[in-house]
């Protein structure tokens, strides 16, 4: 679970994978094209995503990598 009302996990969705609520898109795969350069714009317009819902998307892969790594998040 991640705790987020803008995040699901459907196994009839992306077999299960963490994805952005009322999308099928994977939250990896803002991040990841996110990392390959593309930018806000670009993913908005590729993916039909709000800034908010691709902020969503960083803070949630932060949290979760914080929580693997037995960090703490501010």
């Amino acid at each position: 679970m991640t705790g987020s009302d803008e995040f699901i996990r459907d196994p009839a969705i992306h077999h299960g994978k963490l994805v952005i609520r009322g999308t099928r898109v994977p939250v990896a795969t803002v991040v990841g094209s996110l990392a390959g350069g593309m930018t806000f714009e670009d993913i908005q317009r590729e993916y039909d995503l709000t800034t908010d819902q691709i902020r969503a998307a960083l803070k949630v892969v932060l949290r979760l990598s914080a929580e693997g790594l037995g960090c703490s998040q501010r």
